[in-house]
C-alpha cells in the first residue's frame, strides 16, 4: 500500500514537472515571438478590450465591496479601543498591498483565465490549432501573444483601479456611515501609505498576470476529449491559477516587505 502510494504520488510529480517545463517553454516561445515577431495591434486591442474594459465593472464592485469591509470591520474592532483614526491606515495598506492586487486577481483569473481556457481548448478539440500549424502559421503568435501583452498591461491597470475605489469605499463606510473623524482619516492614510505600497501591489499583480495568462494558454492548447474536455481544462486552469496566485502571493510578501 504504501508503495502503491509513493508510486502515484511520483507520477504525479514528474507530470508537474512536466508541465511545468512545457509551460516555460510555451512562455520562452511567447516573448521571443513579442521581441521578434509581434501580430497586428489590431488583435492585440481586441483582447485588451476583452480583457481589461469589460473586466472593469466586476473588479471595480469587488474593490469597493472590499475597501467597505475593511473598514466596517475594523472600525467595530477598533472602537472598543477608541482608535478609529487607525481604520483609514488600514484600509490603505490593505488594499495596496494585499486585498486589491490578489482579489483583482482572482476575480480576473474567473472570469478571463477561464475564457482563455474555454475558447483555446474549444480551437484544440476541433482542430483549429492544428490547422493553423498545416498552414505554417504560429498559433502562439495569433493566441497567445495577444492575449500576453494585453494581460501584462491591463491587470496591473485594473488593479490600481481596484486599489483606488476600494480606499475610496472605506473612506465612505468610514466617514460617511461610520462617523469616523474625515481630517483623522485621510491624515492618517497619508502619512502610512506611501508609493511604495502601491509599488508593491503593482509588482505582484504583473507576476499574478503571467500566472492566469499562461496557465490559461496552456491549459486551453492541452486539451482533449471534446467538450468534456474543455469542460475539465476550463475548471482546472481557474483552480490552478487562483492556488498559484495565493501562493506566489505569500512568497512575494515576503521578499517585497
Amino acid at each position: 500500500m504504501k508503495t502503491n502510494i509513493f508510486i502515484i504520488l511520483g507520477r504525479r510529480f514528474i507530470a508537474l514537472l512536466e508541465n511545468l517545463s512545457k509551460m516555460f517553454l510555451m512562455l520562452g516561445e511567447t516573448i521571443k515571438c513579442i521581441l521578434t515577431n509581434p501580430p497586428r495591434p489590431q488583435i492585440i486591442y481586441e483582447q485588451m478590450y476583452k480583457i481589461g474594459f469589460l473586466s472593469l465593472p466586476v473588479v471595480l464592485v469587488t474593490g469597493a465591496a472590499t475597501g467597505g469591509i475593511i473598514a466596517v470591520q475594523t472600525y467595530y474592532q477598533l472602537h472598543k479601543l477608541t482608535m478609529e483614526s487607525v481604520v483609514g491606515i488600514i484600509v490603505g495598506l490593505s488594499m495596496t498591498n494585499e486585498m486589491g492586487p490578489v482579489l483583482t486577481a482572482l476575480m480576473v483569473a474567473g472570469r478571463v483565465g477561464a475564457a482563455m481556457t474555454a475558447e483555446l481548448g474549444t480551437m484544440k478539440v476541433t482542430e483549429q490549432i492544428d490547422a493553423l500549424y498545416t498552414l505554417a502559421t504560429s498559433p502562439v503568435k495569433y493566441l497567445i501573444v495577444p492575449r500576453f501583452v494585453a494581460s501584462i498591461l491591463l491587470i496591473p491597470l485594473l488593479t490600481v483601479f481596484s486599489i483606488f475605489i476600494g480606499i475610496f469605499g472605506g473612506y465612505l463606510v468610514g466617514v460617511k456611515m461610520l462617523g469616523i473623524n474625515a481630517v483623522f482619516f485621510m491624515k492618517n492614510l497619508r502619512e502610512f501609505t506611501n508609493p511604495t505600497d502601491l509599488a508593491n501591489g503593482i509588482i505582484k499583480s504583473v507576476f499574478f498576470a503571467l500566472i492566469i495568462v499562461m496557465v490559461g494558454c496552456y491549459k486551453g492548447f492541452t486539451t482533449e476529449g471534446g467538450a468534456e474536455g474543455v469542460g475539465k481544462a476550463t475548471t482546472e486552469s481557474v483552480v490552478i491559477a487562483c492556488i498559484t496566485i495565493l501562493i506566489v502571493d505569500f512568497f512575494l510578501g515576503i521578499v517585497l516587505f
